[in-house]
């Protein structure tokens, strides 16, 4: 699914997510998110970070209103085609999810050789996406071998074997010492660089004003906030 000229790459329309009576998740979420945007959701916890991303793609869809990916409404897509519109969001996650008996190289290709590529097709992309990511001298070492940042680098790097055109990060640095989370924030700033739409959702103030691009706040499932300016001040 490439990019449509002109469209939101996400937009939410009177988006409400209740989970229970007395749990409204999201109230009346009204966003526009352009393609190349780098985009840092923040709020408190149970502010509606997590609810909001599991919208985008997927995992559960609105209970009124509508989210539409790139112009088409995603409640619509059918359960059997969700696999192939996954393949256009890279997920990153707090707790990496790499498979602990798979080399680095083998954690990347996984999901090249669950979408069917040819070996050939592996061998040659994912060389490419670990230099981008750094990893080129780790490819045959396993995740217990490496560093929490150098995971997290693996992680984003199987986001990114799909070539998706945007890239959602829960926490991302949620685990990791000041020094790695920056290199994590730097590698997500050079990958929206390259025209990758970046979602990052956070708690770390820090991070937040380091990247310093579009800041939406969320408290109480509502946005109470969405500024230019990159910072965060809850």
């Amino acid at each position: 699914m490439s990019k449509k000229v002109g469209v939101p790459i996400l937009k939410f329309n009177k988006v409400n997510k209740v989970y229970s009576e007395d749990f409204l998740a999201l109230r009346d979420i009204n966003l526009e998110i352009m393609p190349g945007e780098f985009v840092s959701i923040v709020g408190r916890s149970g502010a509606g970070k997590s609810s909001l991303l599991k919208l985008i793609y997927a995992e559960e869809k609105p209970t009124t209103g509508e989210l539409y990916f790139n112009g088409e409404d995603v409640s619509l897509i059918k359960r059997k085609n969700l696999p192939y519109f996954r393949r256009n969001i890279g997920n990153v996650f707090q707790d990496f999810k790499l498979l602990p008996h798979k080399t680095v190289f083998e954690n990347v290709s996984y999901a090249l050789e669950v979408a069917g590529k040819s070996n050939e097709e592996i061998e040659e992309e994912i060389p490419e996406v670990l230099t981008l990511v750094n990893l080129s001298s780790k490819a045959d070492k396993y995740p217990n071998q490496l560093s929490g940042g150098e995971q997290q680098r693996v992680s984003i790097a199987r986001a990114l074997v799909h070539n998706p055109v945007l890239i959602v990060a829960d926490e991302p640095t949620g685990n990791l010492d000041p020094s790695s989370s920056i290199e994590i924030v730097e590698l997500l700033l050079r990958i929206n660089e390259l025209g990758t739409t970046i979602i990052l959702a956070t708690h770390d103030r820090d991070i937040v004003n380091k990247v310093a691009k579009r800041v939406i706040t969320l408290d109480g499932g509502k946005i109470v906030s969405d500024k230019t300016n990159g910072k965060y001040l809850i």
